[in-house]
């Protein structure tokens, strides 16, 4: 799972990949879109580029970089190409946009949520492994937020549909989405503040050795060998995060373990690079060392608790999600035993 990310960010690396800066084509041009807003008084004195993340938040802040670059936004009638240039309230900002693979993605796509909770506030679901959480690369339709988009009218008003963490393409379970600004602002603090309890399922490979109950205390960051993958890393030498993940261990047979895992912080990748240095990669997780195992074809990783104090209410919250059928066949192939928690 990925750490909280703000609002207003739709830049992180680990979040979603820049917008291309490919030239437009003759077909673009016909395609181009004037998009016109007006300054809210809540931005007043803000940068213009940020101003045009909140206003037109389909496109990337990097994106909408390129097209000040290219004097492609006016401001009350003139060209303007500086990011930091200060607006006031009331300013008339015009937008030549042409379509991208990234902003068409942002449509509603109606499928099944599997929604454990939901109120006028937030939902939880259970997501299914295989599902993308949100458009990227090779994966810009059929994700949870086109989902989200069609499940309620609210979710075109809330940046990335209320999404404020996610979960690995092939990991599954619980995830908490606010349905309104406010709640969103609230749980991102609360994940900041490391106020929602993460519980996670993972089997891995090879024997548990020792106590049954470890801490791992190491930073992770990009991997410098292997840019597509993360790595414990010491923070002197490259640039890594904190992290800590609690681990206990449920059952072990002679080449496999089932344990327990709660996450203090949400670093990319932290469970499946904090057990890979404990020498215990996740079952079928290629990217770590992890092969296929007990019919089990994508990685051991299932995230069966979420528990937090709801932002609105106050009411302390707590649901389960039982691991789902290939999991659970995975385990008992494997000689191994899971006991649901009461």
């Amino acid at each position: 799972m990925n750490e909280a990310l703000p609002p207003s960010d739709l830049s992180s690396d680990d979040w979603e990949a820049e917008a291309s800066d490919g030239a437009g084509t003759a077909q673009d041009e016909l395609a181009v879109e004037l998009r016109q807003v007006q300054v809210p008084a809540a931005l007043h004195g803000v940068r213009l580029d940020k101003v045009l993340a909140e206003l037109v938040p389909e496109f990337s802040r990097s994106y909408l970089q390129q097209l000040l670059a290219q004097e492609a936004v006016q401001l009350n009638g003139q060209c303007v190409s500086k990011p930091s240039t200060k607006v006031k309230v009331g300013d008339s900002l015009q937008v030549a946009m042409r379509p991208t693979a990234q902003s068409q993605a942002f449509k509603p796509e109606p499928m099944s949520l599997d929604v454990v909770f939901e109120d006028e506030h937030l939902l939880v679901v259970n997501k299914p492994a295989g599902l993308v959480v949100h458009p990227a690369p090779g994966n810009w339709s059929g994700t949870l937020l086109n989902g989200l988009l069609a499940h309620h009218a609210g979710a075109s008003q809330v940046p990335r549909a209320g999404i404020v963490h996610r979960l690995d393409k092939d990991t599954s379970g619980l995830m908490v989405v606010a349905k309104t600004r406010a709640t969103m602002d609230t749980l991102v603090a609360l994940i900041a503040a490391r106020n929602v309890s993460r519980r996670y399922l993972a089997l891995a490979h090879g024997a548990w050795q020792g106590s049954a109950e470890c801490t791992v205390e190491a930073a992770i960051g990009r991997d410098p060998r292997q840019r597509l993958r993360m790595a414990v890393v010491d923070p002197a030498q490259h640039p890594g995060k904190p992290a800590r993940t609690d681990i206990t261990c449920l059952d072990s047979s002679d080449q496999h373990c089932l344990v327990h895992c709660k996450l203090h912080t949400g670093r990319t990748h932290q469970i499946r690079v904090h057990m890979l240095s404990l020498q215990h990669p996740l079952v079928a997780d290629a990217l770590y060392g992890g092969a296929p195992a007990g019919g089990l074809q994508r990685q051991g990783l299932h995230a069966f608790r979420l528990a937090l104090c709801h932002p609105v209410t106050g009411q302390q919250m707590q649901w389960h999600a039982s691991p789902p059928p290939d999991f659970l066949q995975a385990v008992e192939k494997l000689g191994l035993h899971y006991n649901p928690p009461l």
